[in-house]
């Protein structure tokens, strides 16, 4: 009994470490190349973003978590757009296509929304299986932190603030 309570307690450590490790600070690795296909059919890549604090998130329609953050990623894109902040909502490959255009257009959200039909942008972006997932991007395109679940809100309108102050 012991020892199934010492791995026990050894894998919720290590899940713990991952997590905290996908949870805080990156470091600045470039934003992998990737071209997101936008609702209306235009295509933004990852160069776009340059010049921008850009937040990506990853997210799909059947994920409570995804749903019950929208409002607070709408009002962050709304706080600071004026200002040169973007925001990229990316709908994972298995949610239905038809099911994404009818969240964006009853919800009114005011910033881009990207389908991964094939799931090749998730792959690139560090093979994002979990949702919601998101990454925010300074203005030299590179990864500045990344969150697996809902973001503390102060805390990233925070980091956007002080991101948007970089030259």
């Amino acid at each position: 009994m012991g020892m199934k309570h010492w791995l026990t307690g050894v894998a919720v450590a290590a899940f713990a470490a991952v997590g905290a490790y996908v949870y805080l600070d990156t470091g600045r690795a470039a934003a992998p190349e990737s071209t997101f296909v936008l609702l209306d059919g235009s295509s933004q890549t990852t160069a776009d973003l340059r010049g921008k604090v850009t937040l990506v998130n990853f997210w799909a329609t059947s994920c409570t978590t995804c749903v019950a953050e929208m409002p607070e990623i709408i009002a962050t894109h709304q706080k600071f757009n004026s200002r040169g902040f973007d925001t990229i909502a990316v709908a994972m490959s298995y949610d239905p296509p038809s099911y994404v255009v009818n969240f964006a257009e009853t919800r009114k959200l005011p910033f881009k929304v990207a389908i991964d039909n094939t799931g090749a942008v998730a792959k690139a972006w560090g093979d994002v299986r979990l949702t919601p997932t998101t990454y925010i991007v300074n203005k030299r395109g590179e990864i500045v932190k990344s969150y697996v679940g809902a973001p503390d809100f102060p805390a990233l309108h925070q980091l956007i603030e002080k991101l948007l102050a970089e030259s």
